[in-house]
């Protein structure tokens, strides 16, 4: 898209960020789970390359934010690496990954590659800062029509392999990212049986 730009997002454009968030996820979505004033402060202070906004003709129309990890294998939560969406607590800024916590679309606005976007600046971010790798845990809200015949790391293959299409991770990997292991607990999701995946895409990918 022509009119697309990623750009890094600061403390002024919150009302906007809200915005996406707020048509992302209506009500019943609690509100105290969208990002906060505070949450966006944190995120400009403590790790502002990992700030990343999509805007059309002015309008705020998606955002992405990250963190930086050593990775260890070791499973997590989502509020253990997002420092409970912070970041200040669990940024590493020795470390040899970027981290995904979140990536928002507004809905009015899907379809038009404007994730895709997002996830390619991400890439850059990782090129640019000589880090190994880019992280994320990934939803699976497919998961629940199959659990009870296929457990967690069965549909994960099955979805890698095109035999599954999964909502989310199926486009993950259509960004060139792979899944590594499966995350429990990894937040309260009831389509994903509070599953995530945890998926990479590593600097010296083509992708």
């Amino acid at each position: 898209m022509s009119n697309l730009i990623i750009r890094p997002y600061t403390l002024d454009d919150y009302e906007g960020l809200l915005g996406v968030q707020k048509e992302a996820f209506p009500p019943p979505f609690p509100e105290e789970l969208w990002w906060s004033r505070e949450h966006i402060r944190s995120h400009v202070e403590t790790f502002p390359e990992g700030c990343l906004l999509a805007e059309i003709d002015g309008i705020i129309v998606g955002s992405a934010t990250s963190l930086i990890i050593q990775y260890t294998g070791e499973d997590h939560t989502w509020e253990e690496v997002s420092d409970h969406g912070y970041i200040k607590g669990s940024h590493q800024e020795n470390g040899d990954s970027l981290y995904g916590i979140d990536v928002c679309v507004r809905p009015s606005y899907r379809g038009q590659g404007i994730a895709g976007a997002l996830y390619e600046a991400r890439k850059e971010t990782v090129r640019e800062l000589g880090l190994a790798r880019f992280l994320a845990g990934c939803r699976i809200p497919n998961y629940h029509q199959y659990a009870k015949e296929l457990n967690v790391s069965t549909y994960i293959d099955k979805v890698n392999n095109g035999e599954i299409h999964d909502l989310v991770l199926s486009f993950m990997i259509k960004q060139g990212l792979s899944p590594l292991q499966a995350l429990p607990n990894y937040l309260e999701d009831e389509e994903s049986l509070d599953f995530a995946v945890l998926v990479e895409w590593k600097s010296n990918d083509r992708s």
